[in-house]
């Protein structure tokens, strides 16, 4: 369950990050898109009533022009004018008929439909009227120009005018209600956006407020199972210390029975084997008799003394640390062929039992290490006593070997944490510096409680 809420705690934060991006995404695209549809649909109409306005104007200039150039023809006393005269006009008609034809209504409404026919008719009727006039004899036309165009010529063009204005006063009215529909909305459309905006802030505040508050929970949960994982560590720590007391006191006991029991039978049996050798001597029996037997008890004696050694030598609570490593260090480098060297400083004063021992199994668990792995021709150890702690360095110039890879190997050294076991009872650091080919250095550094003042504290919370 603990490996697990770290991913429910990530997974809780991405989902609501997620829902919160993808709400502002929605609303941000939603809108981006109606207003640029609503933009093109504003610039499709302006376009459209330019156009139409344009062709409007056209025709309406157009209309006027063919109107002048009747007018012309009709004061101009030259008589092969008429046909260029006609030329112009039919001209202008084409041009004004050419508008109509391009010409597309702002808003197609039937009203709008209406006036453009009706445009188109008054524009064929005064076209047709052009053309009368025209068609008339030439010679009569200065006589009678004035009375044809005030009374045949400019009614028509004011009507073909007055619908034309018509049509383009149809076309601003539409083109003003569409111009006021986008007004109104981009008015709307702001409103949406800042309620919607709203919504997708009160959403993202919630959802950052739920995924929040279930994160304080897990971060709760977190707190309490590290909580308990750290009474569960000191608990251990201390079921730790105390099964290595426990054993201490059990290889104390047991090397104290050893040396003054089975070692004081050992000797018993020496003397009683001497005497009864005497005794066969004196009866005149063999000299070597009991030989044997004799050999056998000292090597049982001598067994039994190094057990005891061993187990927990009678050095170390008699005269102190330095002198039981260096009674070890001369057995040890006897042993296994290595040159030892024990340097010390500032040892003169006792230290507490649990530091003593917990030194010394130390300096055996290395130099079993030592004396199993590291092929090693020299071991130097080093004791030096600070105001506050005890200075514990071991040295070889063995192989070496990579500390990260056989800290996560899967068979690490059980010498190498019992040391790291031992040091972390007593609150002190270790430090394990190697490398292939270059030795390796063990540098332990633990509290230092003199025993005076240890037995000081015990006496005062006995």
């Amino acid at each position: 369950m603990p490996l697990r809420r770290p991913r429910t705690l990530r997974t809780a934060l991405i989902l609501g990050f997620g829902v919160t991006f993808s709400v502002w995404l929605f609303v941000g695209i939603y809108f981006a898109n109606r207003i640029a549809e609503v933009g093109r649909d504003s610039e499709a109409l302006n376009a459209r009533y330019t156009r139409s306005q344009e062709l409007l104007s056209t025709m309406r200039a157009h209309v006027l022009l063919g109107s002048v150039y009747l007018r012309d023809a009709l004061l101009d006393p030259q008589p092969g004018a008429a046909t260029e005269y006609r030329r112009q006009i039919e001209q202008a008609y084409q041009t004004a008929e050419a508008a109509l034809q391009q010409y597309h209504p702002v808003v197609d409404t039937p009203e709008a439909r209406a006036r453009m026919l009706e445009l188109r008719r008054e524009l064929d009727e005064f076209h047709e009227t052009l053309a009368a006039v025209l068609a008339t004899d030439s010679r009569r036309w200065m006589d009678r120009a004035r009375v044809l165009l005030r009374d045949r010529i400019v009614p028509k063009r004011q009507v073909v005018i007055r619908l034309s204005e018509d049509v383009q006063a149809l076309n601003r009215n539409a083109f003003v209600q569409q111009q006021a529909g986008i007004a109104a909305f981009y008015a709307a459309a702001e409103r949406q956006i800042w309620q919607s905006l709203g919504l997708a802030l009160l959403v993202s505040l919630g959802i950052g407020l739920t995924a929040t508050i279930y994160a304080g929970r897990l971060e709760a949960r977190l707190n309490e199972q590290r909580a308990r994982d750290l009474q569960n560590t000191r608990d251990l720590q201390r079921l730790s210390a105390k099964i290595v007391s426990v054993q201490e006191d059990e290889r104390r006991a047991i090397a104290r029975e050893l040396h003054d029991e089975v070692g004081q039978v050992l000797t018993a049996i020496k003397v009683e084997l001497a005497l009864a050798q005497r005794h066969i001597e004196g009866a005149g029996g063999p000299v070597d008799a009991l030989d044997n037997a004799r050999a056998i008890a000292d090597r049982a004696l001598h067994t039994v003394r190094d057990l005891s050694h061993l187990l927990h030598p009678a050095m170390l609570d008699d005269l102190g640390l330095p002198a039981a490593i260096d009674s070890y260090l001369q057995e040890f480098g006897k042993r296994h062929g290595l040159r030892v060297e024990l340097l010390q400083a500032g040892m003169h004063e006792r230290l507490a039992p649990a530091t003593e021992a917990a030194a010394y199994r130390i300096v055996q668990e290395a130099l079993t290490n030592v004396s199993k792995h590291a092929r090693a021709a020299e071991c130097r150890i080093q004791l030096q006593r600070l105001p506050t702690t005890l200075l514990v360095i071991i040295d070889d110039d063995g192989q070496g070997f990579d500390p990260a890879a056989a800290s996560t190997g899967t068979r690490p050294g059980l010498g190498l944490l019992g040391i790291r076991e031992r040091v972390a009872q007593l609150l002190g650091t270790l430090r394990l510096e190697s490398a292939p080919g270059k030795g390796t250095r063990l540098t332990v550094v633990l509290p230092a409680i003199a025993r005076q003042a240890r037995d000081e504290e015990a006496a005062a919370h006995g």
